[in-house]
């Protein structure tokens, strides 16, 4: 069993993973989703969501943009990171599944800014 974690605004992959509305959980047997479940992005505090989600079970994180900490933690807790997605939460997982869903390293290095990831 893979459980893969979108950072997602209205089934849609975000392009911030700390500002999201939601995480959509999806777990995979046998490169098929089997089951997802959403749960409510808990508040945006630095180093807490990677945690969250470690303690989620989640293996692989999908997002469009993400800052370099929370990429370290998540990298530390051997969880995947695919940054650089865009499109529906569920299509972004199958195209993972299937291989042809990489990481662009669209890595956010200012919290100030939202909504301007992936330069």
């Amino acid at each position: 069993m893979m459980r893969i974690a979108v950072a997602s605004d209205n089934e849609l992959v975000t392009e911030h993973f700390g500002h999201c509305e939601r995480f959509i959980l999806f777990d995979a047997e046998n490169n098929k989703i089997v089951k997802s479940k959403t749960i409510e992005n808990p508040g945006h505090k630095p180093g807490f969501l990677p945690n969250f989600l470690a303690d989620h079970s989640v293996n692989v994180i999908i997002s469009g943009g993400m800052g370099s900490g929370a990429v370290d933690i998540f990298n530390q807790k051997n969880i995947e990171v695919i940054v650089g997605a865009t499109g529906k939460a569920k299509d972004a997982v199958e195209a993972y599944l299937k291989g042809s869903l990489k990481s662009t390293g669209s890595i956010c290095h200012e919290h100030q800014h939202h909504n301007e990831c992936g330069e």
